[in-house]
């Protein structure tokens, strides 16, 4: 269940062990909030507990070699990351990418600490169409329909993996599971070929990702907000934002927009349950740490599957 990040590499990994999978979901790929993530993949951010640093190292693995295969939308690039100027980060460093710390001569006013790496990122419209096709090679099949509970689920197979993401709080239901919205800003690119980022703690940071032909501009994160369309006044602070940092960014044409809903939970659901007879593997609740954790994740889940 679900077709975002998480859903379609939990599929995959199941398809490619030979199990015979369906992804059914509400909503098509491009219409998830993988879709609209700004993804980078650390762990730089990562200060959870020891399954989910782990479960970024898999992934930042699996990134790491994709990023050599043409037509995944993933690349390496290389980026700086500053501490927040509240005084926040950059926090703790776990990344297994080599690092250059950086004082105030490094970076632009009025950031005055933090380091650079090379670490891969993900043109996410690309990334899930390459999964999709990933997926149906092998022999899986894409449904989408509009499912009301997880009893529907159950009814359709007694195998069921939940992805839902955001979905979850009334899928399953789970009340725990709370909407973060975040919203970018598209530009044509300038000429840009460096990443920055803040320590992105609170509602707002500096966060610009740039691909060959575009820039991802953010931040924010907006608390049980659970609006999909773009804020102009949001995006206007996001470009205002990121423009002080880089002004190129400035006069750069706007040319699309993207807004997730990033499912927040205490922590990840990742768990088998027994229901009216049935099997369910859960995996949700991975905030803003998807993308960096979805190929960890979907071992897990196969595991748990085939356990």
């Amino acid at each position: 269940m679900g077709a975002g990040v998480i859903g379609l590499s939990t599929a995959i990994r199941l398809a490619e062990a030979g199990i015979a999978v369906t992804v059914v979901a509400a909503e098509p790929p491009e219409r998830t909030t993988s879709y609209a993530a700004g993804a980078i993949v650390g762990p730089v951010f990562m200060v959870g507990d020891d399954r989910d640093t782990e479960r970024e190292r898999a992934s930042y693995d699996e990134f790491t070699r994709l990023a050599g295969e043409p037509g995944t939308g993933v690349q390496i690039s290389t980026g700086r990351f500053a501490a927040g100027l509240d005084g926040t980060g950059p926090p703790p460093i776990q990344a297994p990418a080599e690092i250059t710390r950086l004082g105030a001569d490094d970076l632009p006013e009025p950031y005055t600490s933090g380091f650079q790496a090379s670490i891969p990122a993900v043109d996410m419209p690309v990334y899930l169409d390459y999964l999709r096709q990933r997926f149906e090679r092998g022999g899986g099949r894409v449904e989408i329909r509009r499912l009301r509970s997880l009893t529907d689920a159950v009814d359709l197979a007694s195998l069921v993996v939940n992805c839902t993401g955001v979905g979850a709080r009334d899928f399953v239901p789970d009340p725990t599971v709370r909407a973060v919205r975040g919203q970018h800003v598209i530009v044509e690119n300038p000429g840009i070929d460096m990443f920055f980022i803040e320590a992105p703690f609170g509602p707002s940071w500096v966060g610009y990702f740039p691909y060959r032909e575009h820039v991802v501009l953010g931040g924010v994160a907006m608390d049980d907000d659970w609006r999909l369309e773009p804020d102009p006044e949001v995006a206007a602070q996001i470009v205002q934002r990121c423009a002080a940092v880089e002004p190129r960014l400035r006069a750069a044409r706007v040319i699309g927009h993207r807004v997730g809903l990033r499912p927040v939970r205490p922590t990840v659901r990742l768990e088998m349950e027994e229901r009216d007879g049935a099997r369910i593997v859960h995996n949700y609740g991975h905030g803003g740490t998807g993308v960096a954790m979805s190929w960890g994740c979907a071992a897990e889940a196969a595991r748990l599957v085939t356990s």
